[in-house]
Parts: C-alpha cells; sequence; structure tokens
C-alpha cells in the first residue's frame, strides 16, 4: 500500500465523519536545489493529535510553515481551517493566521509581563482599535481567567511569567494559543526543554484540549516513546520525505528505523 494510500485509511476515531481542517495533496517545498518537503500528502481532523517525527532538518518545521504561507510552497492542495492556502492575499492571510494557535519551545512570552497579560495577548487581533492603547475588554479578561484556570494556573494570574517554572510558562503559552479560540494549534517542539514528567504533563494537556474542543494539534517531537503515548497519528519525514503515516501504536523498531536511521533507541524513550 502506498504511503498516501495509508494516509486515507488510517483516520483515527476524533475526526471520524468530519472535514479535514488540513487537507494537503503534492505539498512541496523547494529552495533552489534542496528540496526540504517533497510532495506529502495527508489529512488532519478535528479533535486529533498527529505527531510529526524526524530528524532535524526532515522537514517538521518547514511542513508546519507551509501551513500558514511563511513557507513557499507547490501543491495540487493546501486547504487549512476551510481555505486554500496557495494565492491568499495579505488580509486572507492575516485571517488564516488567526486561526492558528502557535505553541514553541522556548515559550516566546514576555517575562516581565503577568500570566493574564501573556494569555490576553492571543485575543490582541480581535481587540480593534484597542490594540492600540494596550487595553482589553472586561469579557477579554474573564476569558482569559477561565483559560488559565483550565490550564491550572488561575492562582498564578498576576504573577509575572519570569517567575515560573518552564512547564507552568508552556501552560501560560498553551492558553494564550487558545485565547485565539484557533481552529488549528501548531505545537513546534513545545516539551524539548522540559523533564520527561512535564513533557507528558503538557502533551496530556494539549490532546485533552483536542478532545474537548474538537482542535487538531500537530506536534513536532524527537521522542518516539511520547508520540505512542499522546498523539493518534504519527507522520514520519525524512530527509523530506514523507516515510510513514499510521497509528502511533503501530511504530515499531522497523518504522523508527525508517524515520530515524540507525537510531532505535528513541523507540523507547
Amino acid at each position: 500500500m502506498s504511503v498516501a494510500a495509508l494516509v486515507e485509511t488510517t483516520t483515527p476515531a476524533p475526526g471520524l465523519g468530519a472535514t479535514p481542517t488540513i487537507r494537503a495533496r503534492k505539498l512541496r517545498v523547494q529552495y533552489g536545489e534542496q528540496v526540504a518537503l517533497s510532495s506529502v500528502d495527508l489529512d488532519v481532523y478535528p479533535g486529533e493529535v498527529v505527531a510529526l517525527l524526524g530528524h532535524s532538518g526532515s522537514g517538521k518545521s518547514t511542513f508546519m510553515k507551509t501551513l500558514t504561507g511563511i513557507a513557499p510552497f507547490t501543491a495540487d492542495t493546501l486547504e487549512v481551517a476551510g481555505r486554500a492556502v496557495a494565492g491568499l492575499p495579505a488580509s486572507g492571510l492575516r485571517e488564516l493566521r488567526s486561526d492558528v494557535g502557535y505553541v514553541f519551545q522556548h515559550f516566546n512570552l514576555v517575562p516581565r509581563l503577568s500570566a493574564l497579560t501573556n494569555v490576553l495577548t492571543g485575543g490582541l487581533h480581535s481587540a480593534g482599535p484597542l490594540n492600540i492603547l494596550g487595553t482589553f475588554t472586561r469579557e477579554q479578561r474573564e476569558r482569559a481567567l477561565e483559560l488559565l484556570d483550565r490550564v491550572g494556573l488561575a492562582h498564578k494570574a498576576k504573577q509575572p511569567c519570569r517567575s515560573l517554572s518552564g512547564g507552568e510558562q508552556q501552560r501560560v503559552a498553551i492558553a494564550r494559543a487558545l485565547m485565539q479560540q484557533p481552529r488549528l494549534i501548531l505545537a513546534d517542539e513545545p516539551v524539548a526543554s522540559l523533564d520527561p514528567r512535564l513533557a507528558g504533563n503538557i502533551l496530556g494537556l494539549l490532546r485533552d484540549i483536542a478532545r474537548e474542543g474538537q482542535i487538531p494539534v500537530v506536534v513536532s517531537l524527537h521522542v518516539v516513546g511520547l508520540a505512542r503515548r499522546y498523539a493518534d497519528r504519527v507522520i514520519g519525514l525524512h530527509s523530506g520525505e514523507l516515510v510513514f503515516a499510521g497509528p502511533a501504536t503501530h511504530i515499531t523498531e522497523k518504522e523508527v528505523h525508517q524515520i530515524y536511521g540507525t537510531d532505535t533507541e528513541l523507540l523507547e524513550n
């Protein structure tokens, strides 16, 4: 069975019968002579967690960048949150990006600002003229507090983010992403700087959010064991090529070898 056919037949229960939030066909990115992403076919459905696995330089970040038009691409189809990405004008790209919440490895918070204010910045795109004043509505503040409560940090709303632990800062970043009311969450190595226990907490939280809000999460990871425990599906990339697409529980030493070469010890980490 071809990889493209496998993608079509491994849709997990969370998205069963739904319209895909991401639909890519023959997605390709090339910089000069270097092919960064080669003919990738992929659907991502509401409510599921899809883990991207691969070495640095395998195409994981490049794939994420195509989804909001940051990386130049060619494709037969690339649709995200109901929009065809190719050819979107600047205004259309802004609207698309406002529908996509980002969670980064290094949090990208403003350290001196409170957890609450950092979460509020996730709603700047909808604040209208208030952006200029740097103020927020009462409704926005109430929502930001609700989101901090959702990630277990309502009691630290007024603390500056620099006083929070790494795991707490990542939870603030997740709440900030949710403040956008996103239709898709992209998490780029969100647990790379966290210890294994905190990594599990963060990935479990993202999985719960995906289920509760029917918001698909695409997360890039290096550790296969985390993908097996917290993702529904795995997309394995090697040198820009899609080499595995299937349920996370189907990852074996053979598939790890396809994705990482000889680094099969990653299977148990």
